[in-house]
């Protein structure tokens, strides 16, 4: 792999040589490479092999297998019971007959040691990041109680390494949606991107396979997501040995989840959490990091304007699937089920599964669009997409499961149930749901205060005709400067007397005709 990356450096420097110029000096620079390197490249495209230095230790040298194959056995050890360089000193000289100074053997042991592994230590290097140039990407977990529901949320976090500024979003699932989508609002709250490179551990949204060193086979639409706002990525070492070199979001995920969410939340919803952390991240930039002079505000404020501005067009996060609808006109998706329009039952259509949302298409028309569930095996349905079925079917409006979910929601209205009651009163059963059917459908074309103003005009006048509904919905649509909708006045015997109209009849336009022909 060593060999392969000389290879290739040696081609960029011979390339830059032919195509821009550039002197021995000037290569080097961009290269961060010797003036000798330079020249061997110019002179060769292929690297000269590298000398490995012969190291001669006369006393020692024979033995080193057996030394190290002491320290080896010591990783499972327990850790008081471990070879210091003194016991491998004694044994030596006791076990294998060695004359060596204690001296020579502690260099030795402790070479060893570092190089397998038994007695490395941790050292961190303190990192100093310029402005705009690097951030920092993770998850966390924390829990929250959401519409009543104790549940586990993931946190996605993106922290700018020089300011410390972050941005905290959360959401009900780790997929690749999520982690894409975390991306996108978090440049749009920045108002930019990272000039340089965001860090990364290896998680599966990113990343399909950990190979040899840093290289990854990393997911497609990562890669598509990266090309579209044009920064790098760096991917830290697996495990626990590659947390340090993030260590900035690992630090930053714990102290938010401490800040910010202890207690436990209780919201009615993800969105009203979401909107939450963003006033949390608000009130963070008030706050200053170990001994720093500036705030994070303050910080942020002068690295802000040097991101990269973002694309003309945000990245479509939403995974393409295909599904069946079912027998009920339902798509499931992600072990969720979400309705259609009833007309597309046993069809397959396109869907768009979002971090939030979910949308489905047909021939490239959105015919219907969902919150994302936050819990499996759950249904969003919606009654407007069984409206058609209902008119044929009506006993089965009263128990189906889209009215549950309407009233819950507030769609259904205590407008709507009145109106309902009094038809049924009225006309019966049958009857009266298909007139609430009609009434409903009115919605697809009018605001809902607008059906409401129809509807309570309707039950004023104890005329329960979709029709009529319609025409007093329109009334009060049309209305110019009412700061209520006109309400009908009741029919008393006065007012039926002025309302009554003549029985439509021809025989005017029978005299036209008449007088043209004469």
């Amino acid at each position: 792999m060593k060999e392969r990356s000389r290879v290739e450096q040696f081609e960029r420097i011979r390339r830059e040589r032919r195509d821009e110029g550039l002197s021995i000096r000037a290569l080097a620079q961009r290269h961060q490479v010797h003036r000798r390197t330079v020249r061997l490249a110019l002179g060769d495209a292929v690297p000269p092999t590298r000398k490995s230095p012969e190291r001669v230790a006369p006393v020692l040298g024979p033995h080193l297998a057996t030394i190290g194959g002491w320290l080896t056995a010591d990783l499972d050890a327990p850790k008081k019971q471990r070879h210091t360089a003194r016991r491998v000193w004694q044994r030596l000289m006791e076990e294998e007959g060695v004359v060596v100074a204690e001296s020579s053997v502690r260099g030795l042991v402790a070479q060893l040691k570092t190089e397998i592994g038994g007695d490395r230590a941790q050292v961190m290097v303190p990192q100093t990041h310029g402005p705009a140039e690097e951030a920092e990407v993770d998850f966390g977990e924390f829990t929250a109680v959401i519409a009543g529901v104790v549940m586990k949320v993931f946190m996605f976090c993106l922290r700018l390494s020089h300011s410390g500024k972050a941005v905290h979003v959360a959401y009900a699932n780790q997929t690749q949606e999520s982690f894409l989508d975390g991306h996108v609002r978090a440049f749009e709250a920045l108002g930019g991107v990272p000039t340089g490179m965001i860090r990364y551990d290896n998680l599966r949204p990113a990343v399909i396979r950990v190979a040899l060193g840093r290289e990854r086979f990393e997911h497609p639409r990562f890669i598509a997501m990266r090309s579209h706002y044009g920064y790098d990525s760096f991917f830290c070492a697996p495990g626990l040995e590659g947390a340090h070199e993030k260590g900035g979001v690992e630090g930053e995920i714990g102290r938010f989840r401490r800040r910010h969410l202890t207690p436990v939340p209780h919201v009615a919803s993800l969105a009203a959490l979401n909107q939450a952390l963003a006033a949390a991240d608000a009130r963070d930039d008030a706050r200053r990091i170990g001994a720093r002079a500036e705030t994070v505000g303050a910080a942020a404020a002068r690295e802000l304007v040097l991101l990269n501005p973002l694309p003309s067009e945000t990245f479509d996060v939403s995974a393409p699937l295909s599904c069946r609808v079912d027998a009920k006109a339902r798509v499931c998706v992600r072990q969720s089920y979400y309705s259609v329009p009833a007309r597309f039952a046993g069809r397959r259509l396109e869907v768009r599964l979002g971090a939030t949302a979910v949308i489905v298409l047909d021939a490239g028309k959105v015919i219907a669009e969902h919150t994302r569930s936050l819990h499996k095996g759950s249904e969003d349905l919606v009654l407007d997409h069984y409206l058609e079925v209902l008119t044929r079917k009506p006993g089965a409006m009263s128990g189906s499961t889209a009215l549950v979910t309407a009233r819950a929601s507030g769609a259904f209205t205590a407008v709507h149930q009145r109106f309902w009651d009094a038809a049924r009163k009225q006309h019966g059963d049958g009857p009266g749901t298909r007139a609430l059917i009609g009434v409903l459908l009115l919605h697809r074309t009018m605001t809902a205060t607008v059906v409401s103003a129809g509807i309570e005009g309707a039950l004023v006048l104890g005329n329960f005709d979709p029709d009529l509904v319609a025409v007093t919905a329109r009334s009060a649509m049309t209305s110019a400067g009412a700061t209520s909708p006109p309400v009908p006045v009741p029919p008393t015997a006065s007012h039926a007397a002025t309302t009554q109209r003549p029985t439509p009849s021809l025989a005017d336009y029978d005299q036209l005709l008449q007088k043209e022909t004469a």
